[in-house]
């Protein structure tokens, strides 16, 4: 009896992870990987999993943020990209951050070397016929244009888009340290996490005002109504919607104090993080812009300590596209027109590298499960995987649907805690106490789930 094959379109974090999980259960996977020949807009490299925006998976706090809880069960679930990132992380406070080159050559080498998987250099331009087997779609955000052409065709719904905005990297050697130094806010993981370049209120005015009155890349007629995602807006977009909108945001200057001016705190701040295992490179936090190359010289070099800065890589901006999952997509990630076909990662309309992985992680699952006849098991919807499940695949409204990141208000309502005194109500749990909650509740399913799904 033969061993059935999976197909995989796209080696990014989502593509990469299904692939890993469907040739450790023993399927036979062929991943299909249109970069090197063909890039995206966006893309830097032909490299597996390739980190474009951030080198950041964000907190790796299990206990106070649902995105650490989510590292944590990838991690207990055998994940090949958690296990990169950690082997590949660089300091950056309570957040993992990798050496993004390093972190995709590992998981690159990991699928290569696998007896279970053959790697195609390829484009797919045509979705398969039901005839051709089981295929995984993680063709990501930057789904090229044939492709997204199939896919609305095949979805029976338009699909929609976003632009997410890439953040400038600088080399360190360049900052000036007579102005900028290193700390963390609050002093939080080594307390030199990150540089800091201090602005006073001068300062940071003027860089508002040049921001607001810059030129930046124009907009295709046919993308000129395509929404922002909030979570990843360009800089100058945000300086845009208020002259304080930058100061309360990825600007603000709290838990920082300047040791070059002591007892005189900063108006504003940029923060620089660390990109890579070197320590050589450094990219500007929140900085994501569609400003042309020039003005990104000309306007982040006013900033103190980048007067001379040399830009490694400038910012820039792609388009985004992605399924409207709780209308065309079933339980198992599944296209419900052509249920021979599972989407995974950010074209189901997750957010974030991390929540992309674990949809790759899931959907690979549930295509072994299947090639196995094995019944459908999906993670408890009280764990972060099956939270982001549940919302993709239904539990968002499908009229409003737009890309979410993993969070604890995606998670079924904890039960009501015991008393504070004897004879009381009992009450609801709040702040970190609720946090905590939900992540104890959730990796104590988890090891049910695991142990029910053999791993």
């Amino acid at each position: 009896m033969s061993t059935p094959t999976v197909h995989v379109i796209g080696a990014g974090l989502a593509g990469s992870e299904a692939a890993w999980q469907l040739a450790e259960g023993g399927a036979v996977v062929v991943l299909h990987e249109m970069r090197p020949q063909k890039s995206t807009p966006a893309h830097a490299s032909g490299g597996f999993a390739e980190l474009v925006c951030s080198n950041s998976l964000r907190s790796d706090d299990a206990e106070a943020s649902a995105v650490g809880l989510l590292h944590e069960e990838m991690r207990r679930a055998g994940s090949l990209i958690l296990r990169a990132a950690d082997a590949n992380r660089v300091p950056a406070g309570g957040a993992l951050a990798v050496d993004r080159e390093a972190f995709s050559r590992d998981v690159q080498a990991a699928l290569e070397s696998h007896p279970n998987v053959t790697v195609r250099h390829e484009e797919i331009t045509v979705l398969p016929p039901p005839d051709d087997g089981l295929w995984i779609v993680a063709a990501g955000p930057l789904c090229s244009p044939a492709l997204s052409a199939e896919i609305g065709a095949a979805s029976g719904a338009d699909s929609l888009s976003f632009f997410d905005a890439i953040a400038p990297v600088v080399t360190k050697d360049s900052i000036d340290f007579s102005k900028a130094w290193f700390q963390s806010r609050w002093d939080k993981g080594t307390g030199r996490d990150y540089i800091n370049c201090p602005m006073d209120k001068a300062q940071y005015d003027a860089f508002v005002a040049a921001l607001t009155s810059a030129d930046y890349v124009e907009f295709k007629d046919w993308e000129k109504d395509t929404p922002y995602f909030e979570g990843c807006l360009p800089v100058e977009v945000m300086a845009e919607r208020g002259a304080m909108t930058l100061a309360f945001g990825p600007m603000k200057p709290v838990g920082l104090t300047n040791p070059h001016t002591p007892g005189v705190k900063p108006f504003a701040v940029v923060q620089l993080r660390q990109d890579n295992a070197l320590g050589t490179l450094y990219n500007m936090v929140g900085f994501q812009t569609k400003l042309k190359h020039g003005e990104q010289l000309r306007i982040f070099r006013s900033i103190p300590g980048l007067e001379n800065a040399e830009f490694a890589r400038l910012g820039g901006i792609h388009r985004n596209t992605f399924l409207n999952g709780p209308k065309v997509l079933d339980e198992q990630l599944r296209l419900k027109s052509q249920p021979h076909l599972r989407f995974a990662g950010q074209i189901t309309g997750c957010e974030g590298y991390v929540e992309s992985a674990s949809v790759g992680l899931m959907a690979g699952l549930f295509a072994l499960w299947q090639t196995q006849e094995k019944p459908f098991l999906p993670p408890p919807p009280t764990t972060a995987m099956g939270a982001m499940l549940a919302h993709i695949t239904g539990g968002a409204d499908a009229d409003t649907y737009q890309p979410m990141n993993v969070t604890f208000g995606l998670f079924p309502p904890l039960p009501e805690a015991a008393p504070a005194k004897p004879g009381g109500k009992p009450r609801k749990l709040k702040g970190a106490d609720r946090k905590k909650a939900h992540s104890a509740r959730a990796l104590a399913d988890l090891a049910a789930w695991l142990e029910k799904i053999g791993k």
